[in-house]
């Protein structure tokens, strides 16, 4: 088949997906928005990878306004009509799209719709509901309507889809009640990191050297510091690393809130917080090797619908983890399920700090989460009994096409031969 994948963000694990379904003999083109600022996967075609897999980056040849909310959205409403171009000039037989924003969605739904396309909604979020809240807080009434805007064409675009991929059952109340979407075409498989890519490593390790952190205890925060994060949060913590001798809290993000770190980390005695920019996935296995503890933080209105990426790695890297979020998110209740770290609630600053003071003093302890988090990784991150979900999911759209077909609702169109 021909397949064309949207991955707005360029994740890792996505792209690891499209890996594997063009090993599997199809034709695959992996789409990416390079503009948006936020920590990519591996993106570059390699020596190994199979010659059916097209790796694309997107780009308005313009800087990406993540903070301004007008221009911002006029440029993700030009970002979906790219991708829209795109898929009308690949002529795929599926669109696989995950991490749109609703404008950029809507257009891309729309081109499949006209052209009879089965497009498959890979869900990570229900964004109407994020932006209904943001909005609401910033505009009051005006905001709350601006997000119900968003509510109707996130619902008329899973009502468009011909099946959607949530990542936590969480999603199917909403989908089933409030977005009308037959629970038939509900689709869950739980987010994953690349296993082959991210490995654990040695503390001392070229990365660590080079950033004079292979000799002291590390509190490392990886990734985007967004609407969902309190980078207080992360001060607080390098305030209290400062009091324990040879101990650092590293950052590794950009942005508004990376900046601001930044200014504060300068006002620290002692240097104990430490703000980089984002590394090249090349090295993301030696910066997460040179930590003794990892963290992550949410916010309260994350609710369920929002699991980061970066905790996935996390487990990956051997090494534990403690998380700041709502008791009922996803990433929590894998965090408890994989024995792996501590997840503490929003809000309980004391707690947060306290869990990872207490990592630090306690060798033995990070050493067997770290071991319990990898484990679990290799149990659920196994990228051919994942591919064989979403190889699975194609061939019901491919059915219920055919079934439509016989009952005259849509002509199918043949597999591409090209």
């Amino acid at each position: 088949m021909r397949i064309y994948v949207c991955d707005y963000s360029g994740h890792p694990f996505q792209v690891q997906l499209s890996r594997e379904l063009a090993r599997r003999g199809n034709r695959v083109v992996h789409a990416y928005f390079s503009d948006f600022q936020t920590p990519k996967g591996s993106l570059q075609l390699g020596p190994g990878d199979p010659p059916t897999l097209e790796i694309t980056p997107l780009s308005l040849g313009r800087p990406f306004s993540k903070y301004g909310l007008v221009k911002r959205r006029f440029q993700e409403i030009r970002v979906g009509r790219l991708i829209a171009q795109r898929i009308g000039e690949f002529e795929p037989d599926i669109v696989i799209g995950c991490n749109l924003p609703i404008d950029a969605l809507d257009a891309v739904v729309a081109l499949c719709d006209r052209q009879r396309r089965p497009f498959v909604f890979w869900q990570q979020d229900i964004y109407s509901k994020a932006i209904g809240d943001l909005l609401g807080e910033r505009l009051g009434v005006a905001g709350r309507l601006i997000g119900r805007y968003y509510q109707m064409l996130e619902r008329k675009a899973a009502a468009r889809s011909s099946a959607i991929v949530v990542i936590a059952d969480d999603f199917r109340h909403t989908l089933e009640t409030e977005f009308g979407v037959d629970g038939r075409r509900i689709h869950t498989v739980e987010n994953w990191a690349p296993l082959d890519e991210i490995s654990p490593r040695p503390k001392s390790n070229d990365w660590s050297r080079r950033h004079g952190l292979d000799d002291c205890d590390v509190v490392l925060y990886t990734g985007t510091i967004g609407l969902k994060h309190d980078p207080a949060l992360i001060l607080e913590v390098a305030k209290s690393v400062a009091l324990r001798p040879h101990t650092r809290m590293v950052v590794t993000s950009e942005g508004r809130h990376a900046d601001w770190l930044t200014q504060q980390a300068a006002e620290l005695p002692g240097a104990p917080l430490l703000v980089l920019p984002f590394q090249d996935f090349k090295s993301y296995s030696d910066v997460l090797g040179s930590a003794d503890v990892l963290i992550a933080i949410l916010e309260s209105d994350a609710g369920t619908f929002s699991v980061p990426s970066k905790v996935l790695s996390y487990l990956c890297s051997g090494r534990p983890i403690v998380l700041s979020a709502p008791p009922a998110n996803l990433a929590s209740r894998t965090i408890q399920r994989a024995n792996a770290g501590y997840a503490v609630p929003v809000g309980d600053v004391t707690g947060f700090v306290g869990a990872i003071d207490a990592l630090l003093d306690d060798p033995d302890r990070r050493s067997a989460f770290g071991a319990n988090g990898r484990a679990y990784a290799e149990r659920s991150f196994d990228i051919g009994k994942i591919a064989d979900r979403f190889d699975a999911i194609i061939g019901s759209v491919r059915a219920d096409q055919r079934r439509d077909a016989r009952r005259g609702r849509v002509d199918l169109p043949a597999l591409s031969p090209r």
